[in-house]
């Protein structure tokens, strides 16, 4: 919202870059595949595209004509493609620092913009209340998808290019085959919208980001909730998994932007890894301190006991099976 962006050094005592350029809030980031460039997109309606050093030397993009909501990068890097409250997406060549064409079938505001991971293929997320899939090179939508209740805030592509996950204002977050076009997988766990999502790099796990504060760690193999992690004060509003899915960040409405351990093994842990400015510091009763560290363990406590109710629940269904199938064969035996 200060229209700046922070560029952070994952180890700790190194400095921050705060690079300023934009007029007005700063809507999204993304770096390119090579990491040498960082691209950002603003309610000021530009796109600007940085060299992540000391200098902070950026080229402003102009063509849309309401805030850019989402940049992204191709893999190759050669280009990149933004969304807008124009209800417009435009595709631009990185290096030539040019605009080259723009997708225009939504009817409200674009949200999301991302690539396939071989580049082919465009998937938007819009307030139209739809997902859509573009051919790059016919530039055509190949298929809208119109099973969300509410705005779509957030799409992206599974590390496979084979389907797609969004997340909806209707408290849902929604996994389609591109191929089939078939919805595969519904989940509603959480309790206010959702607002941004990130598949694992190995495709297994989908974590999700959402305005009831917390963050939710999906097994997509399995179809079920894995993790529930509490750690904003405030709405959950980005999750981004680290390129080896070592790590994932989270960003919040709190102002706070935590680094977790992800899955497995685990509960997501905060780690101390980035130095924010110096704040005042805040004292609080030792009383109250000491009470909420004794809820945090109990917490911890219920946590583990469920999992370990789940884990007997799990064994007793397979005994379950392997009963009913023992019984059905003793049956078949016994049928003349």
């Amino acid at each position: 919202m200060d229209s700046c962006l922070m560029v952070w050094h994952m180890k700790p005592q190194s400095r921050a870059y705060r690079f300023t350029g934009h007029k007005d809030a700063v809507t999204c980031v993304n770096f390119s595949p090579s990491g040498h460039l960082l691209a950002s997109g603003s309610r000021d309606k530009t796109v600007r595209i940085w060299v992540p050093n000391v200098k902070g030397e950026s080229t402003a993009f102009r063509a849309h004509t309401a805030t850019v909501r989402s940049v992204h990068f191709c893999s190759d890097g050669q280009s990149f493609v933004t969304a807008s409250d124009d209800k417009t997406i435009k595709v631009w060549a990185t290096h030539r620092q040019k605009f080259l064409f723009s997708l225009s079938q939504h009817i409200n505001w674009v949200r999301c913009a991302k690539f396939s991971p071989d580049g082919r293929l465009i998937v938007s997320a819009s307030d139209d209340k739809t997902v859509k899939l573009w051919d790059k090179s016919s530039r055509e939508c190949v298929h809208s998808y119109c099973e969300h209740g509410g705005f779509v805030t957030y799409v992206d592509f599974h590390p496979s290019g084979t389907c797609i996950a969004a997340a909806g204002m209707d408290n849902t977050v929604k996994v389609w085959d591109v191929r089939t076009h078939r919805l595969l997988q519904h989940y509603q766990l959480h309790s206010a919208a959702v607002n941004g999502l990130s598949f694992h790099p190995s495709g297994n796990y989908l974590i999700t980001a959402s305005s009831d504060s917390t963050l939710k760690i999906l097994d997509l193999m399995e179809g079920r909730l894995l993790y529930t992690l509490h750690g904003h004060q405030g709405p959950a509003t980005t999750v981004a998994f680290s390129r080896t899915g070592e790590y994932f960040a989270s960003g919040g409405s709190d102002e706070q932007p935590e680094v977790d351990f992800p899955v497995p093994p685990g509960r997501g842990r905060s780690v101390e890894s980035v130095q924010s400015q110096p704040q005042e510091p805040v004292s609080m009763p030792q009383t109250l301190t000491s009470t909420l560290e004794h809820i945090v363990g109990q917490l911890d406590v219920l946590t583990q006991t469920v999992s370990i109710l789940e884990q007997r629940l799990t064994l007793t269904e397979d005994k379950l099976k392997q009963c009913l199938e023992n019984q059905q064969l003793i049956m078949q035996r016994a049928t003349p």
